[in-house]
């Protein structure tokens, strides 16, 4: 069985013929790995053909607002793992994370606006949210753009709920000429990633929960500079050590503190690596 095995993987990878060497490498890899599998688990062809399933099922889920595969990586640790390997940098430098599926574009606005206008505005705890971007000697960097978006205090973003507008708790920001961004928006929740579809079936499968920890979206870009995508959490959430979506790092957990006029301050600094 091993040496059918054997030939037929040599079968595959000889008629591989692409002038791309990383598209050869990746694809080599990949289906060597797949290979390895099958003959590690020996799946029967009911079990196959689940599996297979479970991937049509995960692409129909997706929609211009769902992306179920990027859930799947997140859910799976590979969006975590793929982070690490493509975003080393000093230990200086603020770290990266994974991006998550509810991105989506964000509408630009005057550095001490508020990004919450929906239903939360009246209803979360306010909270104030500023830092500086630098590079890794702590010069400041003028001239970002801040790109936040966040869950409100009930765990949905505004593409989840239709009583939130349109841009609710996002916001495309522009740092000062000191490298400084603030804005006021409301205290995140923790909450649940989508669990109708196919990955909630694995998850329930595997005895697994769904909830991410409270955190704060971040994608920061500025010239000369490597972009950055990253959370902050919010300290004291008892989701931080069992993160559905395996994120969470030390360096990106922040404590707010009550400011003198009673909202929460949540300091967040930024440091990026030269491109």
């Amino acid at each position: 069985m091993d040496d059918e095995l054997d030939g037929l993987l040599a079968q595959v990878l000889a008629r591989t013929d692409t002038a791309d060497p990383r598209l050869a490498e990746i694809f080599r890899s990949a289906v060597t790995h797949l290979h390895a599998f099958v003959r590690e688990v020996r799946p029967t062809e009911q079990e196959w053909l689940r599996g297979l399933d479970f991937l049509v099922r995960t692409g129909q889920t997706c929609t211009g607002t769902r992306n179920e595969f990027i859930l799947l990586s997140d859910m799976l640790g590979l969006t975590s793992a793929v982070d690490a390997v493509a975003h080393p940098g000093p230990p200086e430098a603020t770290p990266s994370s994974v991006e998550g599926p509810f991105h989506s574009p964000a509408p630009r606005r005057a550095l001490g606006a508020t990004i919450a206008e929906g239903p939360e505005h009246g209803r979360a705890e306010p909270t104030f949210v500023h830092g500086r971007v630098t590079d890794c000697e702590g010069t400041p960097v003028p001239g970002a753009t801040v790109d936040i978006w966040q869950a409100d205090d009930a765990g949905f973003y505004d593409t989840q709920d239709g009583e939130q507008p349109p841009g609710n708790l996002r916001g495309l920001f522009t740092t000062d000429e000191d490298g400084r961004y603030w804005f006021s928006s409301v205290l995140p929740s923790s909450y649940p990633v989508p669990t109708d579809g196919p990955v909630g079936e694995l998850l329930t499968a595997l005895g697994r929960h769904p909830m991410r920890p409270a955190h704060i979206h971040y994608h920061v870009e500025a010239e000369g500079f490597r972009p950055l995508t990253t959370h902050v959490f919010v300290a004291g959430d008892e989701y931080l050590g069992s993160d559905a979506a395996f994120a969470v790092k030390d360096a990106l957990v922040v404590a707010p503190e009550p400011r003198e006029d009673g909202v929460l301050g949540f300091a967040f600094d930024i440091r990026l690596v030269p491109a």
